[in-house]
């Protein structure tokens, strides 16, 4: 059985369950603190949380996730504009298989801190530690570049450290063929990356160059099989901004037990 549950504390604002897909729209006007609960019985799922955002595709070790609405304040910012606000919202859980190959780290819902959910990304720094410069807005399937700030245009910020680095956590294991790589693009604001490394819960790695565009750079990967790449030893170009900055990360592939 799977289900989608709306809660305000411990008061269930809406409860839908289903075998198989579930759909629930929900009439009402969402308050900061509210979550929404996803329960499935296959640990391959299609959410939505809102009409506002693109549905995810996760992968839920333990068959459960809790969404928490980023409803006020800077948490909102890499948001669309109205996100979660209107008073009518349509949520939904479909059960997937992950066989097609497909971007293995998109992941609109990707949330900072601890996650039941993968893909997930993590840093070891973000500019100010502002959500419009946090390492999951890589994760969320925009590739519009061009800007820095909040939606479209968030990014993952390195502050202006030289030891950055940015991991993608599958959360099982998967096969990868080719890695993707957005580099944000607002020139002269920001600067770019002249070359990088990907290390991989293999043990391998693959160095590769980099450009200052904001279309896609892709790097071949063989169909390496791992549960997580890092990104690290990425080298800025020789000019006066200290802003390089990664807009969108790709991992095509597909899960490795599908």
């Amino acid at each position: 059985m799977n289900s989608i549950t709306i809660l305000r504390g411990e008061q269930k604002l809406a409860h839908r369950e289903a075998v198989g897909e579930v759909n629930l729209l929900y009439h009402g006007i969402y308050q900061e603190g509210d979550r929404i609960l996803f329960m499935s019985d296959t640990p391959r799922v299609i959410a939505r949380v809102d009409q506002s955002l693109s549905p995810a595709r996760l992968y839920l070790p333990t068959g459960a996730f809790t969404y928490a609405l980023p409803l006020a304040g800077d948490n909102l910012k890499p948001y669309p504009p109205q996100a979660f606000m209107a008073d009518m919202h349509h949520l939904s859980l479909t059960p997937d298989t992950g066989r097609e190959p497909r971007n293995l780290a998109e992941n609109p819902l990707d949330q900072r801190g601890e996650v039941t959910a993968f893909p997930h990304a993590t840093a070891n720094v973000e500019t100010r530690d502002e959500s419009v410069f946090c390492a999951r807005n890589v994760l969320d399937g925009l590739t519009i570049s061009d800007g820095h700030g909040p939606w479209p245009y968030q990014s993952w910020g390195i502050g202006a450290r030289q030891d950055a680095w940015l991991k993608v956590d599958f959360g099982r294991e998967v096969i990868l063929d080719e890695l993707v790589l957005y580099l944000r693009s607002d020139f002269p604001h920001d600067a770019w990356w002249i070359k990088g490394s990907a290390v991989f819960s293999d043990g391998s790695s693959v160095a590769f160059p980099l450009t200052g565009i904001g279309g896609p750079q892709r790097v071949a990967l063989g169909g390496r099989r791992v549960r997580w790449l890092r990104l690290e030893d990425m080298v800025k170009c020789n000019m006066p901004s200290a802003f390089p900055s990664l807009r969108q990360l790709m991992a095509i592939g597909r899960d490795a037990d599908a």
